[in-house]
């Protein structure tokens, strides 16, 4: 048996968002392995094996998958939305520049998914619609400092702003100084996109002007997409978007 391994995003949560590409995949595998919640994603069935892990552990995680599939395995790797942005793309390729030999000559390949960002923007309109970046705000792989000096930055260069990973009981005022650089680099009300488990039953959608933005407006579940000072709202509708144009 030839194993290889696909690494792939599951989407933002609604099955009818996971690509057909993925599903085959999924259909094929003879493993997934993942963080725990993203593996509950995939059902149970004869000849699948599921390996759930922590959140902490990508590393560890990337290793067991290259393992199996030099053993022949079909492996596949999720992660939700799309597994090359804060995903386990990344973790997967450096797992193989750091270890044996034997892993760079394996099958890999990486499987594009609907990611939380896009998602959101797309159920409020199209906040993303100029230039933009994504900023993980947790601060479990890099200093806090660096997260503060590229929203300052962001902020100073007028990109739109999504924010991956805003809150959580561990790290509770990340989003809270972001939203305080914000507000004094950007001195204006533009608006900002609290988006919660978009595509589930449980999402739920708020948009706040930058001043009355507060950190609890988000939890582990919300992508904040804050707006350049271009975005703007549609009076009369739920619409949100940023001009095409810079001038």
């Amino acid at each position: 048996m030839s194993g290889w391994i696909a690494i792939a995003g599951l989407g933002p949560g609604d099955e009818a968002l996971v690509t057909p590409e993925v599903g085959a995949a999924l259909a094929a595998a003879t493993d997934v392995v993942g963080y725990i919640p993203y593996v509950a994603r995939v059902a149970p069935r004869a000849g699948l094996t599921l390996h759930p892990s922590d959140n902490r552990v990508e590393m560890d995680r990337a290793a067991l998958a290259l393992e199996l599939a030099g053993a022949g395995h079909r492996v596949v790797v999720v992660s939700s939305g799309d597994p090359g942005v804060f995903a386990m793309a990344a973790a997967v390729f450096e797992a193989i520049e750091r270890g044996p030999a034997r892993w760079a000559t394996l099958d890999v390949r990486v499987l594009p998914g609907i990611t939380a960002m896009l998602a959101a923007a797309a159920r409020a309109g199209a906040p993303l619609g100029h230039d933009f970046c994504a900023i993980n705000l947790s601060d479990n792989l890099k200093p806090q400092a660096i997260i503060e000096r590229r929203v300052r930055l962001a902020a100073e260069a007028d990109f739109a702003i999504a924010f991956y990973n805003p809150r959580s009981r561990a790290r509770p005022d990340g989003l809270a100084a972001a939203l305080a650089i914000l507000r004094d680099t950007c001195a204006d009300r533009r608006p900002v996109l609290f988006a919660r488990a978009v595509s589930t039953p449980d999402e739920r959608l708020r948009v706040v002007p930058l001043p009355d933005a507060r950190a609890d407006m988000a939890d582990m579940r919300t992508i904040v997409i804050v707006g350049s000072s271009r975005t703007r709202t549609i009076p009369g509708t739920r619409f949100l978007y940023t001009p095409r144009s810079a001038a």
